[in-house]
């Protein structure tokens, strides 16, 4: 079947009350303790704050990173940039925007040097896109960086809240050797999109897709106590033959049950997945 992953931090203590974040003094427990419940994939978490320092793109802790891999069998195809949602390069002028640059080239060759196929810009909440300039802003510094993912065999993917019809004219404006899309059920149906209507506007674009539900035009919940319709989004994943990872961006446990809450959403997606998937 598809991998079935999680976000980088789910298996660990929540830092200040936040749903995302690094988990500075725990990162390397989540090798085991996902092994342990089966899941072969993690997606990599990078934040603004302390980037420099981050494991991610420091040589001693590639070099960490690659063993913890190797030891647990759990793979990192993915990174989630919130970084570039944090402090968006196409936000920005001059100097800053040079700054915020050389950071996402930093980000760029370390996920190069790990092989990591996927690195997810969400153009959401204060990276979303506002107007054309930004826009343009935007495509013209990532094109520039295409010849580096091909050669790399790396994309840049997205998350954005454009409805299906405009993100599928964002993405006809970029290759689909280079970029492509994250899709993340729980912001569509926060947003009140159909997901029939997303796929049938985009779905072959869809490489790599984050598994949360959320309410109508509100926050994170539990899996099952949000606005997600899973039966439509799978069946209609399964008419794409979509076929990459399923990644746990959930809800956090609010009594510290991380490993157990996440163990029963790893077995509704897998229920779900068996659904749709298999003959």
């Amino acid at each position: 079947m598809n991998s079935v992953g999680f976000m980088q931090g789910r298996l660990v203590d929540q830092i200040d009350g936040k749903i995302q974040a690094f988990p500075w003094k725990q990162w390397e427990l989540e090798f085991p303790r996902g092994a342990a419940l089966g899941l072969g994939a993690m997606e990599w978490t990078l934040d603004h704050t302390r980037l420099a320092e981050n494991p991610f793109v420091t040589a001693d802790g590639q070099e960490q990173i690659r063993a913890l891999m190797a030891q647990y069998d759990v793979a990192v195809p993915s990174v989630t940039c919130d970084c570039c949602m944090q402090a968006p390069f196409w936000k920005c002028a001059g100097a800053r925007r040079g700054e915020l640059l050389t950071e996402l080239d930093l980000v760029l060759r370390s996920a190069a040097e790990l092989r990591v196929r996927f690195v997810v810009i969400p153009l959401v909440d204060n990276g979303g896109v506002e107007n054309d300039e930004q826009r343009e802003l935007l495509t013209l510094h990532l094109m520039a960086r295409a010849p580096f993912l091909r050669h790399n065999d790396l994309q840049i993917i997205f998350e954005t809240d454009y409805d299906p019809i405009t993100y599928a004219w964002f993405m006809e404006q970029l290759p689909e050797d280079a970029f492509n899309i994250n899709y993340d059920m729980g912001n569509s149906a926060s947003l009140g999109f159909d997901p029939l209507e997303e796929f049938a506007a985009y779905g072959e674009r869809i490489v790599n897709v984050h598994v949360k539900d959320r309410l109508r035009g509100g926050g994170t919940v539990a899996l099952g106590a949000g606005a997600v319709d899973f039966d439509r989004v799978f069946a209609g994943l399964a008419r794409q033959r979509y076929s990459g990872n399923f990644i746990l961006q959930t809800a956090r446990a609010a009594d510290g049950a991380h490993e157990s809450t996440l163990a029963e959403y790893l077995r509704m997606v897998t229920t779900l997945w068996r659904r749709y998937y298999e003959p």
